[in-house]
């Protein structure tokens, strides 16, 4: 019987599969909190559905913990927390922040999860680590309200806690390659600002392409690495490049249900494997004759062709059981297409 492992190895390489892969991925609030509540609720997850790939969703706040910031749980039906304290004041408070070596507490957390999150599925299930591009980092460190205006009013500032914070990330994605307990697959790699919404294309290649590059770094020869394109209006055509980001991430997931391009669209203009085709609404108002219809869409889009069913980003917590099980089933029963 074919692994996960070889399904998604025979999908990158362009190869049909007996049937479509699938993965979806989830918040687990107040789990997130503790290693092994996180590690137990995302194996519970995986035991209960089988997907193809085990995305690792610590709560965004894990990554700066360590320089001092402070969030908690609302109730967001994201599953995601809202940030109470931000340690990013004035200009001066960037070029204060120290580099985080990996085994600082929180950091050292996310190592032991991924342990027994590998421990519980076995060599055959592919394991993603997500990873906070560095500008996403420094939003959370000053707050999504005024991460742009630092850009533009305190540029140089801005840089230097980029030059930080890129170090930070290159260091804790060695620790993890280095530790053979967790065997790494690749990194869910999470962009949120290739947005046109957001900054200016020129403004995204300084502060965001520039240093996505250099973190990404240490993870580039990983077999599975995705890349996530968080948002609307995106500088798609731009990142996917090889010259950008295209080259290190041989999967890309998008919301493709809300922003351009479609599925189709982005057929045309790269090779990619693509993570997607249905709308998290769907998933949590649907019924599994919805999901079965937008299923069906997105095979018609991609011809089934380098295709892993899925969301645009992380499937919300109230979405039901059933329509959970009617994703995993579409997929079981469709064939992944050379």
């Amino acid at each position: 019987m074919i692994t996960h492992r070889e399904r998604l190895e025979a999908t990158l390489a362009g190869e049909k599969t007996a049937r479509l892969p699938i993965a979806l991925w989830r918040h687990f609030p107040v789990d997130d909190q503790s290693p092994q509540d996180l590690a137990a609720a995302t194996l519970n997850f995986q035991r209960n559905y089988d997907f193809d790939l085990v995305k690792v969703t610590p709560s965004s706040s894990h990554f700066c913990k360590d320089w001092g910031i402070m969030d908690q749980w609302e109730g967001s039906s994201e599953g995601t927390r809202r940030y109470t304290k931000t340690v990013i004041h004035k200009p001066e408070d960037w070029e204060k922040l120290p580099v985080l070596e990996p085994d600082a507490t929180h950091l050292a957390e996310l190592i032991t999860c991924l342990r027994l999150i590998r421990s519980g599925v076995g060599p055959e299930t592919p394991i993603l680590q997500t990873i906070f591009s560095p500008l996403a980092q420094a939003k959370n460190l000053v707050g999504k309200e005024h991460i742009v205006k630092h850009i533009r009013k305190y540029p140089e500032a801005v840089l230097k806690g980029l030059e930080t914070i890129t170090e930070s990330t290159r260091r804790f994605i060695e620790a993890m390659l280095s530790d053979k307990e967790i065997a790494l697959d690749g990194v869910f790699y999470s962009v949120q600002h290739a947005q046109a919404s957001l900054l200016t294309p020129e403004e995204y290649g300084t502060f965001g392409l520039a240093f996505e590059k250099r973190s990404i770094q240490p993870a580039t020869d990983l077999w599975c690495n995705l890349l996530h394109l968080h948002g609307e209006d995106l500088y798609f055509e731009q990142i996917i490049s090889d010259d950008a980001l295209g080259a290190y991430f041989p999967i890309i997931n998008w919301h493709d249900r809300d922003t351009p391009p479609t599925l189709q669209a982005a057929r045309a203009q790269t090779k990619h494997v693509f993570c997607g085709g249905l709308s998290r609404e769907t998933m949590v108002l649907g019924t599994p004759k919805d999901i079965q219809a937008e299923a069906n869409d997105a095979l018609e889009q991609t011809e089934g062709k380098g295709f892993i069913l899925g969301t645009g980003c992380v499937v919300p917590i109230t979405a039901p059981h059933g329509n959970i099980v009617a994703a995993k089933e579409i997929a079981l029963n469709a064939t992944g297409k050379n």
